[in-house]
Formats: structure tokens, C-alpha cells, sequence
């Protein structure tokens, strides 16, 4: 986790196990474009296969994507607490949900171990971060925006999530939350087009 702020503001980027999880369950299934808005696919590729089986007495592939989307929003607007609780084997939170719910049976060993390999790589990827300066450039698009706003700049909390996608950018999914290809830092140019009117609307 990295913290980055100052008079009025602070940022926090991290990533989250939980929508590791999610985001393992959501390409293993095939759900291109689920979620609001929909996140690119994970990278490294997850092998897709096929789920008509596992869901057809609960509704199908349909009822999973839909009951993956409204997990998809839970997880956001909770980060970073892991609600609803994943407690194997029965998974017994999401009752309510049982298309998903026998995705999460079937699937959770290897979706928590590849989710385990991620976070081991954010965790290397934090650490070159704390030694290069790579964070530096948020401070100073934050710093700019002060400059231009003057005494009208508003205090703001921002919360950058990091995720492997195959897509190097952002996706704004709450006013104060930002999901984040965790290789999009990578391109300070890139980054900043993304970040300096997320930091423009807050502040």
C-alpha cells in the first residue's frame, strides 16, 4: 500500500485481494464486459472455460454474470474490507446468489492461488516503485491542480485500486475510487492523462 498527500488531500493506491478473486472468476467464466463500468481482462490471460454445466440449474450463464456484477459493485463500494465474507467450502454469504455461489465452490483453490501470485507481484512492483520515485508524479499533478485552483482547491481522499489488466489505464468507478492497471504508473504521460481530471473533479 502507498500513501501519497499533503495539506487537505491524500491518496491511497493499493490493490485488493478480493477483487483479485473476482476478477480470476470473472474471465474463467467468459464474462467479457461484465461490471459498470467494465474492466479489461486480466494479464496474465486466464484460460476460459466453459460454465453452462455448472450453472444451468441456477439460472445459468446469465444469473452469474449478473450475480458477479452486483459483487463487482459490493467489493468497490467496501474496499478495502472483504465483504461479502469468502468462507469456503460452502461459501454460505452468497446464498442468495447460486450461480455464482458454485462458481466460487468449484473455482476458489485456483482462483486464490492465482490471486496469491498477483499480489506477490504488486508486492515487487511497490518496492521498485519505493526505489525509483514512480509515485512522485501524483504529488505532482496534485501539486499543479492546487496552483491553478488557489483557495477554491476542496480537501479530497482518493483511492486508487490496482489490478493486472490487459489494458493500460482507468477506469473512474466511484467518486472517490479509481480502478487502475497496476503497469499504467509505468507511463508517467499515460498515467497523468488519466489521473489529472480525476484530481480536477475532486479538488
Amino acid at each position: 500500500m502507498h500513501h501519497t498527500g499533503g495539506p487537505g488531500w491524500r491518496v491511497t493506491m493499493d490493490t485488493s485481494g478480493p477483487m483479485l478473486l473476482a476478477l480470476y472468476l470473472k474471465d474463467y467464466a467468459g464474462l467479457n464486459g461484465a461490471g459498470m463500468p467494465p474492466v479489461a481482462p486480466a494479464e496474465p490471460r486466464i484460460r476460459e472455460t466453459d460454465q453452462h454445466q455448472l450453472t444451468q440449474h441456477v439460472g445459468g450463464i446469465p444469473a452469474l454474470r449478473r450475480e458477479w456484477e452486483v459483487w463487482w459493485q459490493h467489493l468497490i463500494e467496501n474496499h478495502p474490507e472483504m465483504s461479502p465474507a469468502l468462507e469456503p467450502p460452502n461459501f454460505t454469504a452468497f446464498g442468495e446468489a447460486p450461480a455464482l455461489q458454485r462458481s466460487l465452490q468449484a473455482h476458489f483453490g485456483s482462483a486464490l492461488a492465482w490471486a496469491r501470485e498477483r499480489r506477490a507481484e504488486y508486492e515487487r512492483l511497490e518496492r521498485e516503485r519505493a526505489s525509483n520515485g514512480a509515485t512522485d508524479v501524483l504529488r505532482e499533478i496534485v501539486e499543479e491542480r492546487q496552483l491553478e485552483a488557489g483557495t477554491a482547491a476542496r480537501d479530497f481522499n482518493l483511492t486508487i485500486i490496482e489490478l493486472p489488466l490487459s489494458e493500460d489505464r482507468a477506469w473512474l468507478v466511484n467518486t472517490d475510487k479509481v480502478i487502475m492497471s497496476q503497469h499504467l504508473l509505468e507511463d508517467p504521460e499515460a498515467f497523468r492523462s488519466y489521473l489529472k481530471p480525476v484530481v480536477e473533479l475532486l479538488m
